[in-house]
């Protein structure tokens, strides 16, 4: 096997889905920043906030995703095709059981985080239009988790491009054409989440109804399949609630500073997450060779596997500080009306925090790809523990420094916390040892 090739094939189909994640995101705050020019700043942050409430709210159900990934994969490199169908059952059920929950939960849930947020009616008009395409973003989770696991990373990407593509267009059609602003926007995600979520199962039934084996009820509820699947789903959920805690707090402090620090905090986290979504498809590929090679009892190919992720995913890193020292007011520019009184002001604030973001793709690319390691070899105890004492150091920094040095405080807190990240998870693994056992 060429394990390079092996790596591309898994990484530049991840690549791609997630690069129309940023798009989707980018076109979600330049319709926020074109819709109203007199109130850009206004509507760019009523924006922000609404989108970090649902990221709270995906990101914690996240571990589906993860979880299903890493034991999947694990039960593909055993060569056991009856796992691999239980556990693509588990997760359905388990992402519905959440989907339905939180629109049961939806008007508590809104109104915390209005209230945590600071959210004005606008907010609140985002997310109550918003919320319907929940429960298909979980289920989205689920199968884009199996079908990474089973080695298969086309499906993802054509259901994520489908998916974006129409949130584009209808995110348009809503916004100006229905005159929605960006309440259109979050109607768009609903169109598109549903959409997704038809695309995907027949995909699947196309890809995969020859791999499926019989199973019983009781096989996919099995007391010990379960446990295991909640323990590794279970340090997954703490260790994306922390990176949901930091999050939330980076944009809720940004409207606490004033309006324009949210604007511009919300600019160039739009550069920072255009790397990690780039970033995370060699994470990605990680996550599914190495839970592969767990399951195979294969350490040669895995020791290999992870020195060639690790490599691309700082080369990677390397051309996205280029980039950004070259261009990033034409970035940022992308996201501002030229002709809006306050655009300059905006741009030039910016260029006084834009080291940070050049400085992060290099703190992030080797813990990002770690993140996929930990996950495919399902030591994710060293991920939660890593990302608690990580996000421990953040607040640290941030509450010891802000009167001290300001927004300054904010982003250095938060490109330390990503390299905690990956520094702990080396050190807990013996230096990555750990890993190479073999212990899935």
């Amino acid at each position: 096997m060429k394990m390079n090739r092996e790596i591309i094939r898994l990484a530049i189909p991840n690549i791609i889905s997630n690069i129309t994640v940023p798009l989707m995101g980018i076109v979600s705050t330049a319709i926020a920043g074109h819709y109203n020019s007199e109130h850009s700043a206004a509507t760019i942050g009523a924006l922000a906030i609404g989108v970090s409430i649902f990221n709270f709210i995906y990101w914690n159900c996240a571990f589906v995703r993860m979880g299903t990934s890493g034991l999947t994969a694990q039960a593909f490199g055993a060569e056991n095709r009856a796992e691999c169908t239980r556990m693509l059952l588990r997760a359905i059920v388990i992402a519905a059981v959440l989907g339905v929950a939180v629109l049961l939960l939806q008007y508590p849930l809104g109104e915390a985080s209005l209230w945590a947020m600071n959210g004005n009616e606008l907010v609140a008009d985002y997310f109550y239009m918003r919320i319907w395409a929940v429960p298909a973003g979980i289920l989205l989770f689920a199968l884009n988790g199996w079908f990474t696991g089973m080695q298969n990373a086309i499906i993802p990407m054509i259901v994520a491009v489908t998916v974006n593509v129409i949130h584009i267009i209808c995110s348009f059609a809503f916004a100006f054409g229905l005159d929605m602003g960006i309440v259109g926007v979050a109607q768009a995600s609903v169109v598109a989440q549903w959409c997704g979520v038809v695309l995907a199962t027949m995909l699947l039934f196309a890809k995969f109804r020859h791999t499926f084996v019989k199973v019983t009820i009781s096989e996919v509820f099995d007391r010990t399949a379960f446990t295991r699947f909640f323990a590794v789903n279970g340090d997954i959920m703490i260790r994306t609630f922390c990176i949901v805690i930091v999050y939330t707090f980076f944009t809720a402090i940004s409207a606490r500073m004033d309006e324009q620090i949210l604007a511009v905090n919300t600019l160039l986290m739009q550069l920072f997450t255009l790397f990690s979504y780039m970033s995370d498809g060699f994470a990605y590929a990680a996550e599914a060779l190495t839970g592969r090679f767990t399951g195979a009892k294969d350490a040669t190919s895995l020791r290999k596997c992870v020195r060639l992720c690790i490599g691309w995913s700082v080369g990677i890193a390397i051309v996205f500080v280029g980039a950004y020292l070259g261009w990033w007011r034409e970035l940022l520019g992308i996201f501002v009306d030229a002709n809006q009184a306050n655009a300059s002001q905006l741009i030039d604030l910016a260029g006084k925090y834009i080291g940070w973001v050049i400085a992060i793709p290099l703190a992030c690319s080797i813990p990002f790809l770690l993140d996929g390691v930990m996950v495919g070899a399902t030591l994710t105890r060293v991920m939660r523990n890593a990302m608690l004492l990580s996000t421990v150091a953040f607040f640290a920094l941030f509450y010891g420094l802000q009167p001290i040095i300001g927004n300054n405080a904010l982003w250095l807190a938060f490109t330390s916390y990503m390299v905690l990240r990956g520094i702990f998870q080396y050190l807990m693994t013996h230096r990555l040892e750990d890993v190479y056992l073999l212990k899935s």
